[in-house]
């Protein structure tokens, strides 16, 4: 099976993302009009089964395009899982034109660091980074 890695925002298929990331354990329940406004405030990749044109993986950098950029959303189907998809994805928005000057990227991950730390990616010092969590009724469905 063969596969296009594509930058081209009117490739994205929001439904196929949106069913993807509403099942992921980082964007559950997402409202579609919430990650639709996600999209189009970042840059995205996305894979895509060569042969049927469907969208099979989804990354995004949410960036200012200067300084700063935060690596998320990074899934793949998972009858596509397993042929480098991730990899490819995350080398094509790092290699993106508008992030070359960017002196910072983070990303969060329960149980990918391995695929992160092939790309310079470690942990953050303890106490160097604080968040702040809204309740998710403001982001999912209801």
């Amino acid at each position: 099976m063969t596969y296009d890695v594509s930058t081209d925002p009117a490739r994205i298929d929001t439904r196929a993302v949106w069913e993807m990331l509403r099942a992921s354990y980082w964007s559950a329940r997402i409202r579609r009009d919430i990650l639709e406004k996600a999209i189009a405030n970042s840059i995205c990749c996305g894979a895509y089964d060569s042969a049927t044109g469907a969208q099979v993986g989804f990354a995004r950098a949410v960036t200012d395009g200067a300084t700063f950029a935060w690596l998320c959303d990074v899934i793949v189907r998972e009858d596509h899982r397993g042929r480098g998809l991730s990899k490819r994805m995350v080398e094509t928005l790092l290699a993106h034109p508008d992030t070359q000057s960017l002196r910072r990227w983070v990303l969060a991950t329960r149980d990918a660091h391995g695929l992160y730390e092939r790309y310079g990616f470690v942990p953050v010092p303890q106490g160097n980074w604080l968040e702040r969590k809204s309740d998710p009724s403001v982001w999912t469905e209801r």
